[in-house]
């Protein structure tokens, strides 16, 4: 929200300067996150002063130059080259001394220095208009009138005034605070001093020879609309104070009419819309609905298909415009228009939300409706506007303001108990400063029973619903800077759950971050079309939005790998195409039967994702640029397994869903559930993010990693004395049998000895029959009460390698 310092000035007396400001404004909730000085005229002409041409001559070298002495009223007067054909003796001028820097209309800038010209010293510049930044004009110097006086600043001249610009960050619950008037509010409570608001007595209408009729055929939509006729104006641009402080803000100027309605916008905070009366048939406005599909063209140029429910400002024949959001293209105000009506209204937030998501229109009056207008306010904002526009575009107002409130909005009433005061804010305040800064809020004391307060809240704070409420606008504006901080500490003891969940997601986001994971955060939802025609996740478990923001965003997630695959085809479009990331995250399924007619089993699973793409290393000279593979993620998996007292080889292996993978391998726990699937991403889902290079991608279901870390027991053990030993057997194998075998095996038949068992080489070729392999197993022996000898040893690899016979038929190569 842009406020300018000047501009709450004409509300309020304000004698702090912007930084105080800046300071109470964040103390009373409204966050100030930036603070910047804004220039009418880019350099504020510093520099450049009223000077008089005491006389004017021929340069000696060149037929188009001219040599001047000019008094700028202090010191000699200055010698300056001067190439403009309208320079003459006796004129007023602007003159830049040297040093001075220029900001041209065109962007340039140019800093004065002193200089010789065809032979000639100069030390100055006598100044165009587009040389100062105050047009476009480069016929001539400009000339000023006669009165001017020499050796003023022409900053001072023109009566240039900087100002300052606050960038408000505003929370969604304080659309009071959307308008240079709302924020004067807050600050006149915290300064107690007296909001000065635009007045609107001499507000009067001058004939009723041009009435317009209005109708509302759906009063839940509009609860209160405003309306008056303006006619015979003349449309043309805004006088320079008010394009000013529109564009200060933001807004393009278009014309007087629709910059008066801006101006009121921001400055009162209520939406207004001006159309062109002669376009509104049978003059009539009615607000209805209307039919499905009806096509409507905005004032953007875009033609919308309309929804049942979306409310209509209408003719007597057809839609003119989409109510809070936006005018329609045929209605609005154009230069050729001579007769305004002009609209005041009060929509219902959760229409104008709906309808604002459904087209995908965000104005700034849309931004206010949907969080809601103070209904009360209608009919001085269309006074305040119709008086604007008259003064600017002339005209008169030819009909009685028609107003349509059959349903009066009252203020909130609310009981407030200064003892709840007392104890929600941790301090006696006296009652008179309750009081005070009540009315200082607009809040009325309607009754003041013994300890209760019978409060009256206005309209336009509808966040302000509770005693609560009340009680938190009391401590804003008293200040929380203001309550003492007590010396008593509580404590309170709280069991935690062990396995401490916390702990362990840290735990395993430490481990990922020091091997260079970077962890991201995708969003919830996500696109239906990404389960279509999958196995592994259907379509009909995914959770669906009921009103989604956009067909991309319709359905809640089921696995975190979509959300990933979009950050790393994200980074790769941008040259970054070798990453490691992680998320933690929930997902979301519904069971695609029904228990009864109405309900469905729902629930989440917390999840950790793995993504490993392009090289293991940045390109260096000294280091040689490796690609991932399956096995380089296998590795972290595996690592991060062993450091939650998983050991993966005990589990059960199955094959990867085939719709999301091209290769790789499921564990699965004691009870058959998935704890990980791990492999390459299929190209077929690679393609749909555009993505040409080999993603590995692992997830691991957190709440079953989570059971085994409760079973796993830490048990300190002192450093063996005794040396281990390692011996390696090359096996010929069936293709089909797996490592896991092996290694089962290998710990069942020596359970004492054997501490560890490796896979280091596998070969495949001609050199060996068909359907064969070859494994190379290292194996680490160790005795923690004595040194082995190799008796030991053999007999261990010869028990090992007749185990390996007889239950694979492996054979030592």
């Amino acid at each position: 929200m842009t406020i300018l310092y000047n501009w709450l000035k004409d509300y309020l007396l304000i004698d702090e300067t912007p930084d105080q400001v800046s300071v109470a404004l964040t103390s009373i909730g409204l966050e100030v996150e930036s603070l910047e000085k804004h220039e009418t005229v880019k350099g504020g002409l510093q520099g450049v002063l009223i000077g008089k041409v005491l006389t004017c001559k021929k340069h000696p070298c060149a037929d188009k130059l001219s040599l001047t002495i000019v008094d700028i009223g202090a010191g000699e007067p200055l010698q300056i080259v001067c190439g403009a054909p309208n320079v003459a003796e006796g004129q007023k001028v602007a003159v830049a001394t040297v040093g001075t820097t220029l900001y041209f209309s065109n962007g340039d800038e140019v800093k004065i220095k002193k200089s010789k010209i065809r032979g000639v010293e100069s030390f100055g510049m006598i100044c165009a208009e587009d040389e100062l930044g105050l047009g476009t004009s480069h016929e001539g110097i400009m000339v000023l009138s006669d009165d001017a006086e020499i050796g003023k600043p022409l900053r001072d001249h023109f009566n240039l005034t900087d100002d300052y610009i606050f960038e408000i960050g505003l929370t969604p619950n304080r659309i009071d605070a959307a308008s240079h008037i709302g924020v004067v509010r807050d600050l006149a409570a915290f300064y107690n001093r007296k909001v000065n608001y635009p007045d609107v007595s001499g507000f009067a209408v001058d004939n009723c020879s041009n009435p317009y009729s209005v109708e509302i055929e759906n009063k839940e939509a509009c609860p209160r609309y405003t309306g008056i006729i303006i006619s015979n104006v003349k449309v043309g641009p805004s006088p320079k104070w008010l394009q000013g402080k529109l564009r200060s803000i933001g807004i393009n100027p278009k014309n007087n009419v629709v910059d008066s309605t801006n101006f009121i916008l921001h400055e009162i905070g209520q939406p207004l819309h001006a159309f062109d009366a002669d376009k509104i048939d049978g003059k009539k406005v009615v607000v209805r609905t209307c039919p499905e599909g009806t096509p409507f063209t905005t004032l953007d140029g875009v033609e919308r298909k309309l929804n049942s429910t979306d409310l209509m400002i209408c003719s007597a024949t057809k839609p003119i415009c989409i109510a809070g959001i936006l005018g329609g293209l045929s209605s609005g105000v154009t230069e050729d228009t001579v007769n305004v009506f002009l609209e005041s209204a009060y929509f219902n937030p959760v229409w104008v939300r709906k309808t604002a998501r459904r087209h995908g229109i965000f104005t700034d009056a849309s931004f206010r409706y949907e969080r809601g207008a103070d209904p009360n306010i209608t009919e001085y904002a269309l006074k305040r506007a119709a008086m604007l526009i008259k003064e600017l575009a002339g005209g008169e107002i030819s009909s009685d303001i028609v107003d349509i409130y059959p349903d009066k909005i009252e203020n909130y009433k609310i009981e407030l108990s200064y003892e709840h005061i007392t104890r929600l804010v941790g301090k006696v305040i006296a009652k008179d400063r309750i009081k005070q800064i009540l009315r200082a809020l607009d809040i009325s004391v309607e009754k003041e029973d013994g300890d209760v307060l019978h409060v009256s809240v206005p309209t336009y704070r509808v966040d302000v619903k509770r005693e609560c409420d009340v009680i938190e606008e009391i401590l804003r504006i008293y200040g929380y800077n203001n309550i003492e901080i007590s010396g008593h500490v509580n404590s309170a003891l709280n069991h935690v759950q062990q396995p401490d969940n916390d702990r362990l997601i840290n735990i395993a986001s430490d481990y990922l971050s020091a091997n260079g994971f970077h962890e991201i955060m995708s969003n919830s939802l996500t696109k239906a079309d990404y389960y279509t025609d999958l196995t592994s996740y259907k379509l009909e478990s995914s959770v669906r939005i009921l009103n989604p923001l956009s067909s991309d965003l319709n359905v809640m997630r089921q696995t975190l790998l979509f959300g990933g695959l979009e950050a790393v085809a994200n980074n790769i479009n941008r040259r970054n195409t070798s990453m490691k990331f992680y998320e933690l995250g929930n997902c979301y399924f519904y069971s695609p039967e029904k228990e009864d007619d109405t309900l469905r089993p729902y629930h989440e699973e917390y999840k950790i994702a793995f993504f490993v793409t392009g090289n293991k290393h940045s390109a260096a000279w000294n280091e040689h640029n490796e690609p991932t593979d399956f096995y380089t993620l296998k590795g972290y998996i595996e690592h991060l397994l062993e450091r939650f007292g998983v050991d993966m080889y005990k589990l059960d292996v199955e094959g990867v869903p085939a719709d999301l993978y091209s290769d790789g391998f499921t564990l699965k726990d004691r009870n058959n559930k998935t704890l990980l699937n791990i492999g390459i991403v299929s190209k077929k889902t690679r393609k749909n993010f555009d993505i040409n290079q080999e993603v590995y991608y692992a997830e691991i279901n957190w709440a079953i990693l989570v059971s085994y870390v409760k079973q796993h027991k830490v048990l300190f053990r002192e450093l063996p004395r005794y040396p281990e030993v390692r011996r390696d057997l090359a096996l010929v194998l069936d293709k089909n049998v797996q490592f896991a075998q092996l290694r089962a095996i290998a710990l069942k038949t020596e359970e004492t000895l054997l501490k560890k068992i490796s896979l280091f080489d596998v070969y495949e070729g001609n050199k060996l029959s068909e359907g064969k392999k070859q494994y190379a197993l290292s194996f680490t022996l160790q005795d923690e009460n004595k040194t082995l000898t190799d008796n030991n040893i053999d007999r261990v690899m010869d028990n090992l390698l007749k185990a390996f016979e007889k239950e694979t038929g492996a054979i030592l190569r």
